[in-house]
């Protein structure tokens, strides 16, 4: 009797602070078509560009074939998230992969995937762009040497604490944060370019003379270029993972992938042609920072702003990992594929504080016996996997689910 009571009284209690409680959640989703390219554009501009270039160029061969396989990651990556656009407006349930595994081939295969991300997808990408940002940001204090590794770490590890604390306290205060560092990472993206632009308006193109010369044959050779690239562009889902929280993701969902992405192939493209027009291919491949190079032969004496807004870029593309992270990990909580108190989410902060606790902890625990590349080969692998089976997802849909509306549809055939 007792217990009937206390489910009346709760469910009274729901009626009359029910609708309410709805109303301020919908009033903070706050992620509009601005808020959503800049995810997607702040996600995707991390480290990559500053770190993939050296390696893209020394397994393509050459400049030109270079250039060509940052065009194509570009296209690629534009291909998958259209396919990721149809899926995000077909089931509009914030989770990305997680979300579509589980409509397409049931439950197994969406908690199989869930377990991997939240464990260890998702938190060794948070802390392989910390680690980039606390290189980029110790450097200028040591301008002789590589910066000790315990300082690498701790810069790391008091990131991932800022990060994941903002993440906690608003949605608002992490788009604001998501926005500014969108905003610094396109300035030296800028920066880069015009400063290739004007040089080669000056006449320095010989790099990009004969671009083909020494291109690699090797498939394997081409495959690890594009393997390399690709990391450059991942987070083009980022926006997936919280469908729940756009407003109109009909509309700004497909919107914001079809201007973010493109803008970012370009500037990828434009970047790396800036540095080809000031280093020579086997100095790029000398180079244990691309960016700071081209700053102190192109941008001397103010040089420093380079190292300064790398870092402004990777602390942008670490918020943006942190906020769809905390997503993933509160839908698989709520459909109990993990601990249940993932799924909870502060009624004061409107925020899913425990996953992005869960995130930032796990990250922390990353960084310690790890360094970048152990951490990138770690990551890439199993998540190209998961983006193939979810693109598959895609195809088994178109047959299982006829049933579901697609306000977008890619189309697969001229058929």
């Amino acid at each position: 009797t007792q217990q009937k009571q206390l489910r009346n009284l709760n469910c009274s209690s729901f009626r009359r602070h029910g609708m309410s409680l709805l109303k301020k959640l919908k009033c903070c989703i706050l992620i509009g078509l601005l808020s959503g390219i800049s995810l997607i554009v702040g996600t995707m501009i991390g480290s990559g560009i500053f770190i993939s270039p050296k390696s893209v160029l020394l397994y393509s061969g050459d400049v030109g074939p270079c250039l060509l396989i940052w065009t194509a990651c570009g296209v690629l990556a534009t291909m998958g998230a259209l396919c990721y656009a149809e899926l995000g407006t077909m089931i509009t349930k914030s989770g990305a992969e997680y979300s579509y595994l589980m409509e397409a081939f049931g439950s197994l295969v969406a908690y199989l995937y869930s377990w991997t991300t939240v464990m260890v997808l998702k938190p060794s990408s948070f802390a392989i762009i910390t680690l980039s940002f606390a290189e980029y940001a110790s450097a200028p204090f040591y301008p002789d040497c590589t910066p000790p590794l315990v300082v690498i770490k701790c810069l790391s590890a008091a990131a991932i604490i800022i990060i994941t604390g903002v993440n906690c306290l608003s949605v608002k205060l992490a788009s604001y944060v998501q926005n500014f560092f969108t905003g610094a990472k396109l300035i030296i993206i800028i920066v880069i370019v015009v400063a290739g632009i004007v040089l080669m308006a000056q006449g320095k193109t010989e790099n990009l003379s004969n671009a083909f010369e020494g291109s690699s044959t090797s498939f394997g050779a081409i495959g690890l270029a594009f393997y390399n690239g690709l990391w450059a562009y991942d987070g083009w889902n980022q926006l997936n993972f919280i469908t729940e929280e756009l407003k109109n993701p009909y509309r700004n969902l497909p919107l914001a992938i079809v201007i973010g992405i493109p803008l970012v192939t370009v500037c990828y493209v434009f970047v790396n042609i800036a540095y080809f027009t000031v280093m020579t291919p086997s100095e790029l491949l000398s180079s244990s920072a691309v960016a700071v190079t081209f700053g102190d032969k192109v941008l001397y004496p103010v040089a420093w702003i380079v190292p300064l807004f790398v870092a402004f870029s990777t602390f942008g593309s670490a918020n943006g990992s942190c906020f769809t992270a905390g997503r993933l990990s509160y839908v698989a909580g709520r459909e109990g594929h993990m601990v249940k108190i993932l799924s909870y989410i502060s009624l004061k902060r409107f925020t899913p504080l425990p996953a992005l606790l869960f995130n930032g902890i796990l990250a922390i625990f990353y960084i310690i016996p790890a360094d970048i590349n152990t951490l990138i080969n770690y990551f890439s692998f199993a998540q190209w996997a998961f983006y193939g089976l979810t693109t598959l997802a895609l195809i088994v849909m178109r047959f299982t689910r006829k049933d579901l509306d697609r306000p977008v549809k890619v189309r697969l055939s001229e058929k």
